[in-house]
């Protein structure tokens, strides 16, 4: 599964390539689950998630409220959570 941080980084064009791929995945995947049993099960369930967020970036897109990533520095450390 794809960071989010680079997602954001792709365009609208790209994005919409992943999502035709993943789909594709998905309907090999399903066809596959019909005839004998999958190596990794999860693999459809991840798939279906990144379309999700995937869709989501689209949407934000189109709001105009989409962050893009900010790239770090080499010396710089990520923000802690809290």
């Amino acid at each position: 599964m794809e960071k989010l941080e680079r997602l954001r980084e792709l365009s609208r064009e790209e994005l919409a390539q992943k999502i035709s791929e993943h789909k594709e995945e998905i309907f090999n995947l399903r066809l596959t689950r019909t005839t004998k049993d999958l190596d990794n099960p999860i693999r459809l369930r991840s798939l279906r998630r990144e379309i999700a967020k995937i869709k989501t970036l689209l949407q934000e897109d189109e709001l105009g409220t989409r962050k893009l990533a900010v790239p770090r520095t080499l010396g710089e450390k990520a923000p802690e959570k809290k």
